[in-house]
């Protein structure tokens, strides 16, 4: 068993082969040879592990964001965000922060909050005199906030995988978040510390009353989102669908600016997204039944429970494997792919599934703009076309943020937890 479980994943990665086929081979191999289970049965077992009503979700806030983009409400946000800092020092820097944050929250996918972003500030950042250098670890870095912001893909993932409830995830979330937003602009203010801001910066009413007049609507989109999940409304689910209709309204029929060929652009990004998605967590979900009903979760925590190691040691040690494999591949799949082995351990030495759910989702988030392979750096290259090297250096600072964020959150549960305590109760 352990050679298809195992083995044939790991060399079929070392070839470089897609993810969603090395788990059906791992999979299909372990049902063939060890469990003598018709291969006919692996279809159905493919359907099982995407048939989840929480999955519905993730088309809807990807075409969400897509539409935002597109439709110019991002735009709006970030002139509002602008319009409300005056003369703060890093005003620039901090714009990108609570944009990003903001759109990444709303998409939940991180690559989509760098590229808009990248086309929308960098420009400006460029303008105020801030090194590419800087800016590129910046904008590659603000896009791994929004999958911890609610709401979040990788989020409603983890839920599918561990059996857990979206809505307390999405309430674990938000300290997180914001914990992460405060750090970002700290190392802003830092960063621009010294630095002129010309007097026609300064706050002016007239044009923060502008902004707001033509972005009011922007910021209806996560207003509706989160107020409507925990004003009782309407489920995540539901609050996916809400969020694209009033994203195409506002996009298409108030600020017209919504085109029938970017509606198009939008949705086939979408399906082609989607699609990607799903057959990787279809794949994934086969593989992490076999691991489970082969007891693998269940050896493991044995063997951890005779070495009786420390809690804060084995959260170490978990967070060095995330981290480790937050840069390999992508987050998705590495939930799916770890879930099932990680949370019994975790759960055995009193750590909380949500608690959890938030220290692998910042994990993985840190692995998206990490050296070598995250994702968030192609997606700055491609749109900033800024080299890789210069991309690299600048990004390291903006690691080490994270990394103290994330030790603060595995060892301070009630950064976590206190979001759930508070919007949803015990």
């Amino acid at each position: 068993m352990i050679w298809t479980l195992v083995v044939i994943p790991v060399v079929l990665m070392l070839m470089g082969f897609p993810i969603f086929l090395i788990l059906l081979a791992g999979a299909a191999a372990t049902m063939v040879f060890t469990m003598n289970v018709p291969l006919l049965a692996l279809p159905q077992y493919l359907f099982s592990s995407v048939n989840a009503y929480a999955l519905l979700a993730l088309p809807f806030f990807i075409l969400a964001g897509e539409l935002m983009d597109r439709g110019g409400i991002a735009r709006r946000l970030v002139d509002l965000m602008r319009a409300s800092m005056g003369r703060v020092p890093g005003k620039v820097p901090m714009t990108a922060i609570t944009g990003g944050a903001i759109f990444g929250a709303i998409t939940g996918v991180g690559a989509a909050s760098v590229a808009t972003q990248s086309k929308i500030m960098l420009p400006s950042l460029r303008q105020e005199g801030y090194a590419d250098e800087y800016s590129a670890g910046l904008l590659a870095s603000i896009g791994a906030v929004g999958v911890i912001i609610p709401p979040s893909i990788p989020m409603i993932v983890y839920a599918a995988a561990a059996d857990e409830s979206i809505p307390r995830l999405y309430a674990a979330g938000i300290v997180p978040g914001l914990l992460l937003v405060a750090l970002l602009g700290l190392h802003a203010l830092w960063v621009g510390r010294g630095r002129t801001i010309p007097l026609e910066e300064a706050f002016s009413l007239r044009r923060f009353a502008s902004a707001l007049r033509h972005g009011i609507w922007a910021v209806g989109v996560p207003a509706v989102i989160i107020g409507g999940i925990y004003g009782g409304i309407f489920s995540p689910t539901e609050a996916a669908g809400v969020a694209c209709l009033y994203a195409f309204v506002v996009s298409a029929w108030i600020m017209k600016e919504l085109t029938w060929t970017d509606l198009m652009a939008a949705t086939r990004t979408t399906v082609s997204f989607t699609a990607q998605i799903m057959i990787v967590i279809a794949c994934a979900g086969v593989f992490s039944w076999l691991i489970t009903v082969n007891q693998i979760s269940a050896q493991m925590v044995q063997v951890m429970q005779d070495l009786a190691l420390p809690a804060w040691v084995l959260l170490l040690a978990i967070n060095l494997l995330l981290l480790i494999v937050g840069c390999l591949i992508d987050p998705l799949s590495a939930i799916l792919l770890l879930t099932p082995l990680l949370l019994p351990m975790a759960t055995a030495v009193g750590v909380d599934p949500v608690h959890f759910g938030i220290i692998v989702t910042v994990n993985l988030a840190i692995g998206l703009f990490t050296p070598p392979f995250g994702i968030n750096i192609f997606v700055l290259q491609s749109v900033a076309k800024i080299p890789l090297k210069t991309i690299y250096r600048g990004i390291m600072p903006f690691v080490g943020i994270y990394l103290l964020a994330l030790m603060l959150i595995t060892y301070i549960p009630a950064i976590s937890l206190s979001g759930v305590r508070l919007l949803i109760g015990n």
